[in-house]
């Protein structure tokens, strides 16, 4: 009895010393960031989230044109997402389960013209950083194989900012800037050079969540799109079903 005790002792100590060491090598400016969004047991207890709102995006040869789209967003635990946005023309639906991700095109108007495509490894793994992202609130990346690096100060837009890359794979980076003196995420940027910055607030679920979210995109011919998602409303920990994510059988029927 007293050999196994020893050993559960040891075994306690050793994981606590992980747990401190981790800790510690975080850098200050996580914690600031999500306090600055709401307390650790509302953040902690995030099993999902939400958003409603409408999706505008730019023609990359001509940024005056614009199409417009009612977008809706859902991440969910552990690793599930889906986005579908609905214009007079089209329904597009983009969706992650687990390890799989697939995306469907149909005929607003006629529910029998459609196109489904299974998403490829890279693009699984993408759409898999960015629901963990979403969800980990900055923290917790270790455990999933990544890591993340202080890469120190930066001046955006004239802010102070402690610079933090979230390395998930060499071609999937998140590099975020963050306010030293509120911890207020200021600009996102990726490996790809695309960019994102957020505007506004909607307190939902005692939480801080954007009003709108603008995302710069460059193509490999230099063009710039412009593609922002104006959020008109957020909801915290409604459970959906995991049919909701699964890859659609190839039939209409019923």
């Amino acid at each position: 009895m007293k050999s196994f005790s020893l050993r559960y002792l040891f075994a306690v100590g050793a994981a606590v010393a992980v747990i401190s060491a981790a800790c510690a090598q975080e850098p200050a400016i996580i914690a600031k960031a999500r306090a600055r969004i709401g307390s650790e047991a509302l953040i902690n207890g995030v099993k999902s989230i939400h958003y409603v709102g409408t999706l505008v995006t730019t023609d990359p040869k001509d940024p005056t044109k614009q199409q417009r789209a009612a977008i809706e967003i859902i991440f969910q635990k552990n690793d599930q997402q889906r986005i579908s946005a609905t214009s007079d023309k089209l329904i597009e639906t983009t969706a992650l389960d687990g390890y799989e991700a697939w995306q469907r095109k149909q005929d607003a108007a006629d529910a029998t013209k459609w196109q489904q495509t299974l998403l490829g490894p890279e693009q699984v793994k993408r759409l898999r950083a960015n629901t963990f992202e979403t969800l980990a609130f900055f923290r917790g990346l270790e455990a999933r194989g990544g890591r993340i690096e202080d890469q120190g100060t930066a001046t955006i837009d004239g802010i102070n900012c402690q610079k933090i890359a979230f390395i998930h794979a060499p071609a999937i980076v998140f590099t975020r800037y963050f306010d030293l003196a509120t911890g207020k995420l200021v600009f996102t940027e990726t490996e790809a050079g695309n960019s994102l910055r957020e505007q506004g607030e909607i307190v939902e679920a005692g939480l801080r969540f954007p009003k709108t979210i603008v995302t710069t995109n460059k193509s490999s011919k230099g063009e710039v799109q412009t593609v922002t998602i104006n959020i008109e409303k957020v909801t915290v920990n409604e459970s959906f079903p995991a049919t909701f994510f699964r890859v659609p059988a190839l039939s209409t029927k019923k």
